[in-house]
Order: C-alpha cells, then structure tokens, then sequence
C-alpha cells in the first residue's frame, strides 16, 4: 500500500474523480510506476501497446518492451527485417532510433529508461522530447533512422501511457513486427523479470518541428506559402484547441505568428482539465463558442489530440466529422491540385466519398479499420497511390504525406481548402453535396456477454453475411432494400441500392458489436440502426 492507496487504479480513480483538487496525488502514480514491478500482458492494438500508468505501464514493464524490441532487432529474423526496411542490426545501430513522447506525466523520465537501453546496445538515439506522432513519420525519412519509439497512448484519458513502433517508412508498425515485440515481451513478462534502469551515456536532441516543416517543403502536397498569404491578407479568424497537448506551437512555427489564429488549451496539465483529450464534439464547446461570436468572414477550429494523429474541424456553420472532410481533401487534392490516384479508406467510412469517386473515375480502396492498413498505398513506390487516406475515427493524412495519420496536415491542408476555393468549409461540403449526393454516417453497438468475446463472436457474427447475399433484399422501415454489395474485409457490410449501408464487426478488445451505418436522410440513420441490431441479435441468437 502506497499512502493508503492499495495500487494505481484505485489512486487514479480518485485523481480522475477531482482533476483540480488531486494534483498531487501525481506523486504517489510516480512512486507505484517506479515500484511496482508486476507483469502485464503486452498487446499492440491498431495503434501501439496501452496500459494505466502505475499499474500496466510502469518503468520495468516499459524496460522489459524496450529490451524486447532489442532482442527483436539482434534475431535479424528475415520478416522482421524486411518489414522494418532495414538490411540487419548493424544497420539498425548506424541509423539510430528515434525517441520521444507526448506530454503525458513522466514522458520524459520513461524515454530515458529507453535511450540507456537502446545505447547499452550500441544503438544510435536522437531524443524529440515532446513532440507529435506525424513529427515522429517525417523525422524517420528526413533523418533515415530506422526506426522511432513514441511513447504516447494517443487520444486515451490521462491515466494512460503508451508505446508506439514505427519502421523505417515512418508508418505504423505492420503485425509482422508487433507480433514478434508481443511474443518476447510476454515471454519476459512470464519470467517476472525486474530490470535495472540504464542511464543514458548521453542526449542528443533532435528537433522534429523543424525536420517537418522541410518535410513538407519538399514533398509539396501543401503550399505552405499560399496558406500563409491567404490569412495575411483575408478577414479570417481561425481557432486551434491543443487540449494540452504535443501539438501546442507547431502551427505557430510553420505559419508564423499572427493575431488571427487563435490558441485554446496550451498550458501543461498532465489531467488535460479533467476531460477525455480526443477530438469530440462535447470537447468543442470552448471552439465553437469563439466561432459563434466572430465576425470575420472565413472562420475554421479545429480540435486536436495529445499525440497530433487525430483532428476534428468546425466552422460557424457546423462540426465537420472526417467521414465528410475526407470525402472534401479528395474533392480538394485531385479537382484543384490535379493530384491522381485512388481513394483510400477504412471500410465503416462515409460513402461520401465513393459517390466523388465513382463522378470523377477516382478508384476507391476500402481496407481494415487501423491506419496501419493504408500503408500500401502511400509509399512513394506503390502501384496504386492514394491521393488521401481517412478513417471515420478522426485520422487523415494525404498524397506524397506522412504513412502515419497527421492532424497538422488536416489543419494546413483546411486553410489551404479556403484559401483556393475562397469558401468557409461548411459550404464548400454543400456545394460537394450537392452535386454528389447528401450521406448521413452515424456509428453505435451493443454490448455481449463476455463468454461470446473473441472468436466465438466472430463466427456467430459471420452467419450474417451466409444470410445476406448480394441481390438479396432487406426491409427497413418498411421499404425494400436491395444489397448492391457485400464488403467482409472487416466485418460485414452491406451496400444498399441507394447508396445507404450498415456494417457489423466484432470489437477486438471488449465484448462489444460495433455498428457503422449510414443513412441518405438524417431521419433515416434509427431505421438502419434497428436494422444492424435486429440481424445482430438474430446472429447470436438473443
């Protein structure tokens, strides 16, 4: 027991029910993340290794995943070698690691415990300090590490640490090389080792603002000078809430400073106010209320997550979803930047951007939720280049850009969208809508019995797509349906005849289905709703 607290959850429950009166509890999360020597079981999801501060992710558990990733680099297994785009260990160690953090509670201290690892070893380290995952993507190529270690849980509440592993294309690490990371560390973990901290022989620091900001001079999807004019010269206001995260000051340096830009939330706060740090609507409020009042003529926020891989953006007139701005940065990027390519998206996006697609002979490429499954598509050798990619969760990233999902560019590449088309966001959706057709995406799910989780679920789940076949019809509300298509890349989802769709999948981490649906009308979104429901239920039999 550690000042009356029995472990970490119990003292972060109490943190996290008192953001401004608990503060000082942080020391007593510091004290069991740097004692508490149990095991955990490392899974890396779609995005890295998760785990509460003090309780999962602790200094030995974040030692014994650094000295996995070691172990992995010294097998020089030939898979691993080649999805890491590296020739052995010994190139490994001459290109050198990349490390940093967002700006959570003990970022800094944690990457320590990974550089003296990593230079124990003989492997070359660059130090980000606080900086932001799509830094991390650029920095790998600008640099030719091999790869870079981003200590971040992303958008997850405050009481979270993570781990990210990106290769040297600079994108999320590929299954090939997280399975391994996950079969060492557990290994290790079920050998309830405790490992001695290793102080680095020496820092050197890299700063990756800087090494962005030449990034995207030289890839030129965005024209950073253009943007700069338009909100020199045109009545604008446009707000950005960092909710206290790593992105804070990135704009600033790659814009310059200006009175029309607007920064909300920069302070340091490792309880981001007491709130959940992710891209909501309920977390725009302060944005949108700036927005509301203003009077000039263009107006844009956009809100931000710790680690700056996800964004949402608003305008007087409305919050605008990804499902529909990335339907925009296709309509923006090959319509008025002449960019060719296909349209890369996960399968429970709007199809938004599939009516663009099929007007203007785009193809479209609907892969598995996790951004990690873009991959094919963005590299600058790919056969099929994707002129964007997006995912309904909030994460963008476009031609010639990073592998990794980057909400500075979703920032940029916005105020680029008023400055050529001369339009605030909300009506050049219209205008796109208008032309293309009116999609309404809403997502929901229900929650199973956990003796139904895993693959038990998944195969119950599956009888769904036996049942519907393309050409089949479905009644919803009472109308005839027919199923123009049958996508199972991820789950099932099927395609009505017109233009609506549901998708059913399995969560993979909580004994949940998820439901993505997306109507024609906003009226129509609670009849597709009772549909995904009513041919759930029907699957596992309740």
């Amino acid at each position: 027991m550690t000042y009356g607290f029995e472990s970490a959850a119990v003292c972060w429950k109490a943190i996290l029910s008192d953001a401004s009166g608990s503060r000082g509890l942080l020391s007593t999360i510091e004290k069991f993340a740097r004692e508490n020597n149990a095991p955990t079981k490392v899974v890396f999801g779609t995005s890295g290794w998760r785990g509460e501060i003090g309780t999962d992710y602790t200094f030995n558990n974040v030692r014994i995943v650094a000295s996995a990733i070691i172990r992995m680099f010294k097998e020089n297994d030939p898979s691993v070698v080649k999805a890491m785009g590296v020739s052995d260990f010994e190139d490994i160690k001459k290109r050198g690691v990349i490390v940093g953090h967002d700006n959570r509670f003990l970022g800094p201290d944690f990457a320590r415990e990974v550089i003296g690892l990593l230079q124990q070893d003989g492997i070359k380290t660059w130090y980000a300090g606080e900086a932001a995952t799509p830094e991390f993507s650029s920095g790998i190529e600008m640099l030719n590490a091999a790869c870079s270690i981003n200590l971040t849980p992303s958008h997850n509440p405050a009481n979270y640490g993570g781990f990210k592993f990106n290769p040297s294309d600079g994108g999320p690490a590929g299954t090939e090389i997280t399975a391994r990371i996950e079969e060492i560390a557990n290994r290790m973990m079920n050998e309830s080792r405790a490992l001695d901290t290793v102080e680095p022989e020496h820092v050197e620091k890299i700063d990756l603002t800087d090494l962005y900001m030449k990034y995207i001079a030289e890839r030129k999807t965005l024209d950073i000078q253009k943007i700069r004019e338009f909100i020199e010269r045109e009545d604008c206001v446009i707000c950005i809430d960092n909710v206290h995260g790593a992105t804070r000051g990135r704009i600033e340096r790659i814009i310059g400073k200006t009175h029309k830009i607007k920064y909300l939330r920069t302070e340091d706060d490792y309880l981001f106010g007491g709130v959940a740090p992710e891209p909501s609507d309920s977390n725009m409020k302060g944005l949108c209320d700036i927005l509301t009042k203003g009077t000039a003529s263009y107006k844009l926020g956009v809100i931000l997550d710790p680690d700056g891989d996800r964004i949402r953006h608003a305008d007087e007139g409305m919050i605008i979803p990804m499902n529909y701005f990335g339907a925009m940065a296709l309509h923006f990027l090959h319509v008025h930047k002449g960019i060719s390519g296909v349209a890369a998206k996960s399968v429970g996006t709007s199809n938004l951007v599939n009516a663009i697609a099929k007007k203007l002979n785009i193809p479209v490429r609907e892969t598995r939720v996790g951004f990690k499954n873009f991959r094919p598509y963005m590299l600058r050798n790919a056969r099929e280049r994707a002129i964007v990619c997006f995912e309904e969760s909030d994460g963008i990233s476009g031609f010639n850009h990073t592998l990794e999902k980057d909400a500075l560019f979703g920032i940029l590449i916005a105020i680029e969208m008023m400055a050529v088309t001369g339009k605030n966001l909300s009506v050049y959706l219209k205008d796109i809508m208008d032309e293309f057709g009116h999609y309404y995406p809403d997502r929901s799910g229900i929650e199973v019995d956990r003796a139904l989780a895993g693959e038990i679920l998944v195969n119950k789940l599956s009888s769904i797509r036996e049942k519907y076949k393309e050409g089949s019809t479905v009644s919803i509300n009472g109308d005839q349906r027919t199923i123009k298509d049958v996508i199972t890349v991820d789950g099932t989802k099927l395609v009505f005849d017109d233009g609506s769709w549901l998708m059913i999948r399995p969560s993979g981490t909580e004994p949940k289905v998820r439901f993505y649906i997306e109507a024609r009308t906003e009226e129509g979104k609670k009849a597709v709703f009772a549909t995904a429901e009513k041919m759930t239920r029907e699957a596992l039999g309740l």
